[in-house]
This record gives C-alpha cells, sequence and structure tokens, in this order.
C-alpha cells in the first residue's frame, strides 16, 4: 500500500451542516474503518462493531425524517456519505445502502402507526436490515417471484426462498417481497419481517470472488407468520414498491462505485509517484500518465451524474432514467478504474500486499447488484427509445 495519504475529494456540499457531517465521515472512516479493511475482508469478517458505532453517530438513516430517528438529509448528502464510507472498505459502504434500501418501503410506504412503532429503532436503534426481493429461480425478473404469503386469520403465513441476500441471516429484519395474489407484478406485496422470526433462517453464506467479508446468503422463510399490522401498502402494491426502492438503491450503488474506484485511483497515483524505473518515478511517462487522466475523467463524470440523479429526486422530480444512467456508468467506470489501477502496479498490483486486487474483485459485482447493467441498459432505452414492441 502506498505511503502517499490521498488528496480528500473537493465537494459541493448544500449547508456548512452537510460538511461537518462528511468531515465526521472522513474521520470514522480513517480511523475506524480503512485501517482493518484489508485484514477483515481477506478473513471474511463482518465488522458489526462498526455498524452499531454508524448507527450510534446516527449515520444509517441519513436520507430520512428526523421525527422517526432519520437525519433530515437529502440523497445529495447522503449518497456523498456512501462514497467516503466505501472508499474507506465497500462491505461497509454497500452495507449501508442496502440498511437504507431495506427501510425505505416502511418509511415511503408506511403507515403513520407502523412509522412511529418500527422506524425510529430500524433507523437508530443499532438494527441492520436486508432487502428480499430475489429468488433462486428469479433475478432480473423480479416479477416472477414465487415466494408466497398466504392470508392466515389476522396475519400472513409466508414460505419460500429468497437469494443473493446481502446480510442474509444476520440481519435484524428483512423487507419481503412475496406473492399474495395473482402471477405478475400485481400479485405482490411487501412485508416487514423480523429477523427473530420463527421459521426464518438463513444459508451458509455464498463463496464470493469479492466482499467477503459482507455475508450474501440464501434466505428461508418456513411457515413465517408476520402480523397484517407488518404488511407494508396495499396488497398487490409490493412490485411498485421494489421497483421505487430500487431507483432509490441504484443511486447507493453509484456512490458506492464512486468511492471504490477513487481509492483504487488513490492507491495508483500513490503508487506511480514512489515508484522508480529507468531513474524516474513511472508517473511521469505518458502512458501512465494518460491512464491516470483517464481513471480520474470517469470518476468525475460518474460523480457528477450521480448527483445530478440525486438533486432530481431530492427536487420531487421523475430520476429512474438518470438513477439508471448513474448506476451503469459509475460501476462499467469503477470496473475500468480498478483494472487500470492493477496494470499500474504491475506485479505488485495482482498480489495481496496491495489493495488494488482487492478493489478489482470488488468492483466486479457493482455491475450485477440490484439490476444488472444489462437490465439499466434496457430501463435507458425504454426512457429514450419507448418500449419494445410485442
Amino acid at each position: 500500500m502506498s505511503d502517499r495519504d490521498p488528496q480528500p475529494v473537493e465537494r459541493q456540499l448544500p449547508t456548512e451542516e452537510a460538511r461537518d457531517l462528511l468531515a465526521l465521515v472522513r474521520d470514522i472512516a480513517q480511523r475506524e474503518i480503512a485501517p482493518r479493511a484489508a485484514e477483515e475482508e481477506d478473513a471474511g469478517r463482518f465488522p458489526r462493531e462498526t455498524f452499531t458505532l454508524l448507527s450510534e453517530s446516527g449515520l444509517l438513516g441519513l436520507p430520512y425524517d428526523s421525527e422517526y430517528g432519520g437525519g433530515d438529509q437529502p440523497y445529495e448528502v447522503y449518497l456523498q456519505v456512501l462514497e467516503e464510507l466505501a472508499a474507506a472498505r465497500l462491505t461497509v459502504g454497500l452495507g449501508v445502502s442496502v440498511h437504507t434500501l431495506a427501510s425505505y418501503a416502511l418509511a415511503a410506504h408506511g403507515t403513520k402507526q407502523q412509522q412511529v412503532e418500527h422506524l425510529p429503532v430500524m433507523l437508530g436503534g443499532g438494527l441492520l436490515g436486508a432487502y428480499c426481493l430475489s429468488e433462486p429461480s428469479s433475478g432480473s425478473d423480479a416479477a416472477s417471484l414465487r415466494t408466497k404469503a398466504v392470508r392466515d386469520g389476522d396475519g400472513w403465513v409466508i414460505t419460500g426462498t429468497k437469494a443473493w441476500i446481502t446480510h442474509g441471516g444476520i440481519a435484524d429484519f428483512y423487507t419481503v417481497m412475496a406473492r399474495t395474489g395473482e402471477d405478475g407484478p400485481r400479485g405482490i406485496t411487501a412485508f416487514l419481517v423480523p429477523g427473530d422470526a420463527e421459521g426464518l433462517s438463513g444459508a451458509a453464506p455464498e463463496k464470493k470472488m469479492g466482499m467477503k467479508g459482507s455475508p450474501t446468503a440464501q434466505v428461508h422463510f418456513d411457515g413465517v407468520r408476520v402480523p397484517d399490522s407488518r404488511r407494508i401498502g396495499e396488497e398487490g402494491q409490493g412490485f411498485s414498491i421494489a421497483l421505487s426502492s430500487l431507483d432509490s438503491g441504484r443511486l447507493g450503488i453509484a456512490a458506492c462505485a464512486v468511492g471504490l474506484a477513487q481509492a483504487a485511483l488513490d492507491e495508483a497515483v500513490g503508487y506511480a509517484t514512489q515508484r522508480r524505473q529507468f531513474g524516474r518515478p513511472i508517473g511521469d511517462f505518458q502512458g501512465l500518465r494518460f491512464m491516470i487522466a483517464d481513471m480520474a475523467t470517469q470518476i468525475e463524470a460518474g460523480r457528477a451524474l450521480y448527483l445530478a440523479a440525486a438533486r432530481l429526486r431530492d427536487a420531487g422530480k421523475p430520476f429512474a432514467k438518470q438513477a439508471a444512467m448513474a448506476k451503469l456508468h459509475c460501476t462499467d467506470a469503477a470496473m475500468k478504474v480498478t483494472t487500470d489501477a492493477v496494470q499500474i502496479l504491475g506485479g505488485y498490483g495482482y498480489t495481496a500486499d496491495f489493495p488494488a486486487e482487492r478493489y478489482m474483485r470488488e468492483a466486479k459485482v457493482l455491475q450485477i447488484v440490484e439490476g444488472t447493467n444489462q437490465i439499466q441498459r434496457m430501463v435507458i432505452a425504454r426512457h429514450v427509445a419507448g418500449p419494445e414492441a410485442r
């Protein structure tokens, strides 16, 4: 790892409060998260104590209403917090994004009574959330999900299996999409399921290429009973809730991708200014200087794209197209930037002694989660060229 300190990102923040918030996040990231990231990722250790600290610091509910324990921050600010956390360790940045996604359905579509009862502890009570949409046989085609919720008296019984669930098996609550009616998107309903519900269990975590410290697992629902008071929204509204959740969640992934790419660029620049060949730093050679210029440009473009989408969201304007564009560009850029960082470090970049190889392995998953980049291209094309002919 380079011993050159990276330069802080120059940020355009809307308030002095936001600047103080980012300073706090940078301090936590540099002091508590980054120093242990490589060791804990290599050991496959999930940093639950870090999430407890983030909760105590008010960082797990930033975009939500302070009435319920949130931070009253616009997405423009929240996403830049995610970027800083992901630059220190992607497991943490992505984990905060997933927790925020899991809280969205209740915050946006729950009743006042549900919000008063559940949101304060979800947002600031040390809990960790998970979002359950994908299944073993329905990933991109989420409307074909098979997990069922059947009416039973004044409640529901949920049976089925969810797949690729971040925090699966360790979450304190799960936002679950289950079929309550007809086939297709109109038959899906959302539920808030406690992590200790009888009949709920997590499978062994998947063995992944990267992000080994972040557990990803199937979650089994074997006759899990939940009261109707934990149904979110109306019956049959679950798919529209899921789609609106993902629009916001994709911005979280975009911000995490930019943070990861920024970390890779900082590592590459630090190495290139110190490594000497042919009597001078390798960063003096035009071939590497052009690579660094391209990396920096892709990162700045990605940051501008996700912030533009966030500002639309904050203004209450449609942003689904821009969210898909941000997720597509930022994650593709992260893959390219991290690959180039490995190349700049040469043989050292291929070893675990430097973080570049970990960044490259971690970047790949960002092109897959919360809608593959092929799905993002479909979404964008529908907005630009209209729906496909049937």
